[in-house]
């Protein structure tokens, strides 16, 4: 009987089984925890451990005085945690190796020359490995949801995507500004006028809103917040025109405020 033909891997799918990664710790105070457990087991050379910020060192030190700590459980605790950070040293090496490789390579050193410090023979498997590198960082921010094959092609079509996000987002930020430089002296207007405005009620409320997010309007979602209290605010004059079938401004300045504020959230 023929045998089938082996299906080959899409080398840009997602793996079906998510890596385990330590992930982020707080390794100084890991470092610190075992540090007290020297001192509690009387370590006559504890003065000598690095400083909980000197992770590689620190944990030179505690596999060298191993044996300072007599008490068994105080002996696994130390070990388990030591297993732990060595793993999250790995992890974060890949790191920062893919950050040294971009600077060497912004400082014109051939892929023949990363070759060696890469541990690898060849430019094109100098190449490859720098693409796995940058594998690890994607996977380190998250911004994945499936994870990440260690391939070339995985790698340039997730930083791909990435940089479809980023182009996203700037252009969100971009369109929330140039909204905002319409929307903020309308808000302003509906605030000095607010006094041919206020209906002790709802119209109040977002009103207070308005003016309290004004003086601290700074970033994307804060613009957002400021378009959805003035929206806000407009359903509600609306619906006090509708209700008492007259214009729900007592001044002329409100109401030209609030047909202003109307017009801009229309075309929103």
């Amino acid at each position: 009987m023929a045998r089938s033909p082996r299906k080959l891997n899409d080398p840009k799918k997602p793996l079906h089984r998510a890596p385990v990664r330590i992930g982020r710790v707080d390794s100084a105070a890991i470092i610190g925890a075992l540090r007290q457990l020297h001192e509690t087991a009387e370590d006559g050379n504890i003065e000598r451990m690095p400083a909980d910020e000197e992770l590689y060192g620190a944990l030179l030190y505690l596999e060298a005085n191993a044996e300072a700590l007599r008490n068994e459980e105080a002996r696994r605790t130390s070990a388990l945690a030591r297993v732990q950070l060595w793993e999250y040293l790995r992890e974060r090496a890949d790191i920062h190796q893919r950050r040294a490789v971009e600077d060497a390579r912004r400082a014109a050193v051939e892929w023949a020359e990363l070759a060696p410090a890469l541990a690898v023979r060849a430019p094109s498997a100098a190449y490859n490995k720098a693409l796995r590198l940058r594998a690890s960082v994607i996977a380190d921010d998250g911004e994945e949801d499936e994870p990440l094959r260690r391939t070339p092609e995985a790698v340039l079509d997730a930083e791909r995507r990435a940089l479809a996000r980023a182009a996203a987002e700037r252009r969100a930020t971009a369109e929330a500004m140039r909204r905002h430089a319409l929307l903020e002296p309308v808000a302003k207007r509906l605030v000095e006028h607010r006094s041919g405005l206020d209906d002790d009620d709802e119209a109040t409320y977002w009103l207070d809103e308005i003016e309290a997010v004004l003086p601290h309007c700074h970033t994307p979602t804060q613009f957002v917040s400021l378009q959805t209290y003035v929206r806000a605010l407009v359903r509600e004059l609306r619906k006090t025109e509708r209700d008492a079938a007259c214009p729900a401004g007592t001044t002329e300045e409100a109401r030209l405020a609030y047909a202003a504020a109307a017009e801009l959230v229309a075309d929103a």
